[in-house]
């Protein structure tokens, strides 16, 4: 019974192991793309962007509403590539925190309101992204390869 059990573990272990680039991946794929059209949306529609940050109290709305929409949409576009992963995820994830502290904290009154906001859960991921990069397929990953630098 106990080798059944040491086989059934090396197999659920081999799997998730095969299977690692996968969550890197999508998370770089799902959160990129919101990013980028975000960012696109903003870039769009800065007269409206920079109302609303007067209207949230944002210092210098002028000054921020561009560098947001451009953080947004450049880091999307990093992060669907794979490519300056770690250094792409970082300032959305301040990015993140602002709409947080901002436009959103009214509305948590509790730590479970603050688990689910949509915008919580991009820090989350975000930092993960921060922590791990941006896995095997990346352009992160095949330029390490190219260089043969190890992570």
């Amino acid at each position: 019974m106990t080798t059944l059990l040491r086989r059934a573990i090396a197999l659920v272990d081999e799997i998730g192991h095969r299977a690692r680039w996968q969550p890197l991946a999508l998370s770089r794929l799902t959160v990129g793309g919101v990013f980028l059209q975000s960012g696109w949306g903003k870039l769009h529609n800065l007269d409206g962007v920079t109302q609303f940050f007067v209207s949230l109290g944002i210092p210098a709305a002028h000054l921020q509403a561009p560098l947001v929409a451009g953080i947004e949409f450049g880091g999307g576009l990093l992060l669907l590539l794979g490519l300056a992963t770690r250094v792409a995820a970082a300032p959305l994830i301040g990015v993140m925190a602002v709409a947080i502290g901002t436009a959103l904290w009214a509305d948590v009154e509790a730590l479970s309101d603050l688990f689910a906001l949509t915008e919580f859960g991009y820090v989350v991921i975000l930092a993960g992204l921060v922590v791990f990069g941006g896995g095997a397929l990346s352009l992160d990953a095949l330029i390490r390869r190219r260089i043969a630098v190890r992570s």
